[in-house]
């Protein structure tokens, strides 16, 4: 089979860009497909996903000679946006492979695609619904998410595919330090990933002279550099802020940390690549009761619940933690072993090969 992936690439590095790499990477290597590609990655990471702005409606339409492998291809796998503009620049793609009479798969990585489709109307509904029901089959990333595409697609061509953990990070040989809180933040620094919730929690433990030290990691907006950057001079003796992380220096961050906090309420989360990393490498999970992370975390189990934009609630936590931080050895290997077992690459590959197949 020749299957075109359309769809973003890195950089920068999100959830979806990642996954693409994935399966552009390893669908050859596991399976007897080949693999082509159109990258739509805009390559400034910005806040306002999803605004209609000149420089990116040039920067997709010149994407658009690129049509042409569809008709090479023999089905498109596509992972689109969730917002009426992030479908609207696949239509070109979905009319082209429905007009050469290939099959579409759409991935969904989020769990907004629903919500944006009930805000619509008149015309703009209409199209957004048209664009998507080009597709014969759909993926989500597991049960709870199903009802994006349950508008566009019959039940039984709505599959289920969980995220994964690169290969490199399960073969950590060293041993978790829990001498301390060692606190880990890895995702791009928006404010609905609760990057400031984090942070002003951080200022609550110092002023509380809890002992911790916390490294931060991911792309930043411009628009919040300011902010971020007044909360690290305050806390630069416990916090290191470490850019975009990538390969090695990824795995040391998640090796050295022991608590990872992901205060999430971002509407386009689906299911953080970021959570299943963490817990590969024992880390312990705070997170937010959010989009599809339900499906996935289990309260006492991989880690706690924080609230939602609550820097009282990460603090409190993370102070009873610090508490009797040894004793929270069992879920740093419980995650590890779970992420072994669930999370592999060769599964994520297998489990697509199969939708792809089916």
């Amino acid at each position: 089979m020749n299957l075109l992936l359309i769809g973003p690439l890195p950089n920068p590095i999100t959830g979806v860009s990642l996954a693409n790499q994935i399966v552009l990477n390893f669908l050859p290597k596991y399976t007897e497909n080949k693999v082509d590609f159109i990258n739509t990655n805009y390559s400034v990471l910005k806040e306002d996903i999803g605004k209609f702005n000149f420089k990116k409606v040039l920067h997709y339409v010149k994407q658009y000679k690129e049509l042409y492998k569809i008709k090479k291809s023999d089905k498109v796998y596509m992972t689109p946006g969730q917002t009426f503009f992030g479908v609207l620049k696949y239509y070109p793609y979905f009319l082209t492979a429905t007009l050469f009479k290939k099959e579409i798969i759409v991935h969904i990585h989020g769990n907004h695609l629903w919500k944006e489709y009930k805000n619509l109307s008149g015309l703009k509904k209409k199209l957004f619904h048209k664009t998507l029901a080009m597709s014969d089959k759909g993926i989500v990333l597991s049960e709870s998410l199903k009802k994006n595409l349950v508008p566009f697609l019959p039940d039984n061509k709505i599959f289920i595919l969980k995220n994964f953990v690169e290969d490199f990070l399960f073969e950590s040989k060293s041993k978790k330090n829990f001498n301390k809180l060692r606190i880990i933040y890895l995702s791009n620094l928006m404010q609905e990933k609760g990057i400031l919730d984090l942070l002003e929690a951080l200022v609550i433990l110092k002023q509380n002279n809890v002992d911790f030290e916390a490294q931060i990691a991911g792309g930043m907006d411009d628009s919040m550099k300011e902010k971020i950057g007044s909360y690290l001079d305050k806390l630069d003796d416990h916090v290191k802020y470490l850019g975009l992380t990538y390969g090695h220096d990824k795995k040391t961050l998640l090796e050295w940390g022991n608590v990872f906090v992901f205060p999430t309420y971002y509407a386009m989360e689906g299911q953080p690549i970021s959570i299943f990393e963490a817990m590969a490498t024992g880390n312990i999970i705070l997170t937010t009761n959010h989009a599809g992370i339900p499906d996935v975390f289990k309260e006492g189990i991989n880690g706690f619940y924080i609230e939602k934009k609550s820097p009282d609630s990460i603090a409190s936590k993370l102070i009873e933690m610090n508490q009797n931080l040894g004793n929270y050895k069992k879920i740093s290997e419980r995650n590890i072993q779970e992420a072994k077992e669930k999370y592999r690459v060769k599964n994520f590959i297998e489990k697509l090969d199969k939708i792809l197949e089916s």
